[in-house]
């Protein structure tokens, strides 16, 4: 991502991880992902899903580790749509 303008998933996905800097990052990550599964829209979890392999995303190392822990999406028309 080369905008200076900072995605809402990554944005919000990095304050949640903010909340968990001084946890072990293996149950930091899977508690994030916990919530993001929980409680997130599932377009948002695509994205956040395919912009977490991408260099400059500007995620947090734990929404990397926790992105990787989210099961793919199931419903491949409810990926890419706007919110």
């Amino acid at each position: 991502m080369t905008s200076t303008h900072t995605p809402p998933h990554v944005r919000l996905a990095n304050e949640i991880a903010a909340q968990f800097q001084r946890r072990d990052p293996a149950l930091a990550a899977q508690v994030i992902a916990d919530h993001i599964q929980s409680f997130w829209d599932p377009r948002m979890r695509s994205r956040l899903i395919a912009d977490a392999g991408v260099s400059g995303s500007g995620m947090d190392p734990l929404v990397v580790a926790a992105a990787a822990l989210l099961p793919p999406p199931s419903d491949t028309h409810t990926e890419l749509r706007p919110l």
